[in-house]
């Protein structure tokens, strides 16, 4: 067998991450999550194919899924579910489009946890077309001064740091007026304000600002491009949300096979050969979803991701609601069973400790970070190349746009 130079590279650097995983765990102890996570960072092995000092070490993303892997079989600490928004879509915009000093001020307390991300684009009138956005950016000196509101803010109730993009020019169409910013969710003139889910809890927000000052300096891009550097959020987004390569069998469908489990000798023969056969369909595109997300993650290169996020998102939130939806099936009477209702301010997103919280949970899925009818907009125009929807404001000043 011919080895190939670049499948020697491939291999010595797996064998360079293997080690340094080694002695991660070696040196520290996985129940000190903040200490833990941090000399992860400090090694490189929190995002390897970032630069090196940034928490990576500048080698393929395929070697990712081999740190996440070990780690796991170690029980240590997830910086996903510690700090969801910043790790999965705050870290790559800093990288990709932040200065040296927010790269070094902003990566490391971001993946240890210590300060928790929000990301501030939607609001009331500006859901799925978030170009057409109102809140307003004023240069005041060094300084931009931000008035608006923004809406479903996941978290932004323990955030210290927000991903905000914002008009600064009406004059400009709605695509080219934005400027995007990091801003201080603790600055004079942030207001949060809960709002409750139908779970119960209230893991989103809205959020004023009144005459809130951002430096300069916490600009990420150039003045007028903030929906190219959203994009790079937008995109990593889907990727986080829809495209997590997950061990075989686990998250929602394990649920569903343990509920089968408990539940299948209360039912008759005819109904648990109907539910076996139901619960095998989902099993095999809850694999197959994981397979493709497996796929994309080998294929995905060194910065942006591609339509694979869309794709992976969409799949995610039918998948989610089905499985979801066959486990409550599955508890007949028992699924009203909901437990305590009281509104909660919970410390992560997503909560699906129950199958009920579970099930009421993904509706949300279809919805968040994209609608499953953005995602078919997107993956339509822009993979399939099928015409794109009529827009009439696409080259008119915002400003000239009628709004309700």
């Amino acid at each position: 067998m011919t080895v190939s130079p670049t499948d020697t590279t491939v291999d010595a650097d797996e064998e360079r991450v293997r080690d340094l995983v080694d002695r991660l765990v070696a040196d520290n102890d996985v129940a000190d999550a903040t200490g833990f996570l941090g000399a992860q960072f400090d090694l490189g092995l929190a995002w390897v194919h970032f630069p090196e000092g940034n928490g990576g070490l500048g080698l393929s993303p395929r070697l990712q899924n081999v740190v996440n892997a070990e780690l796991s079989d170690h029980g240590a600490p997830s910086p996903y579910m510690r700090n969801p928004i910043g790790y999965g879509m705050g870290a790559p915009t800093v990288v990709t489009h932040g200065s040296d000093e927010q790269k070094q001020r902003y990566l490391r307390p971001l993946f240890t946890g210590e300060e928790i991300w929000c990301q501030l684009f939607s609001e009331p009138g500006a859901g799925s077309d978030v170009a057409g956005l109102a809140t307003r950016a004023v240069l005041d000196g060094d300084e931009w001064i931000i008035n608006g509101q923004k809406v479903w803010t996941t978290l932004a109730h323990l955030s210290r740091w927000g991903m905000l993009v914002a008009r600064s020019n009406p004059d400009q169409p709605k695509h080219k007026g934005l400027t995007y910013f990091v801003v201080d969710m603790h600055a004079p003139g942030v207001e949060v304000r809960p709002l409750r889910q139908m779970t119960g809890d209230a893991e989103f927000n809205e959020v004023y600002f009144t005459d809130v000052r951002i430096p300069d300096a916490e600009r990420l891009g150039d003045v007028g491009e903030g929906w190219g550097v959203s994009l790079t959020t937008l995109m990593n987004e889907r990727v986080s949300i829809g495209g997590a390569v997950s061990p075989r069998g686990s998250g929602h469908i394990a649920g569903a096979v343990r509920a089968f489990q408990q539940r299948s000798e209360h039912l008759s023969e005819a109904q648990r050969v109907a539910m076996k056969d139901e619960l095998m369909k989902l099993w095999v595109r809850a694999e197959t979803h994981r397979l493709t997300n497996v796929r994309a993650s080998q294929n995905r290169k060194l910065g942006n991701p591609g339509p694979e996020g869309s794709v992976g998102k969409l799949a995610s939130a039918d998948l989610n609601k089905d499985i979801t939806a066959f486990t409550m099936n599955l508890l007949g009477p028992d699924a009203l069973l909901y437990g305590d209702y009281s509104m909660r301010r919970p410390e992560t997103a997503g909560d699906s400790s129950t199958p009920q919280r579970g099930f009421l949970r993904m509706r949300a899925n279809s919805i968040e970070g994209g609608t499953t009818e953005v995602m078919k907009n997107i993956l339509g125009e822009r993979v399939l190349g099928l015409p794109g929807d009529v827009r009439v404001d696409k080259d008119r000043p915002w400003i000239e746009v009628p709004r309700s």
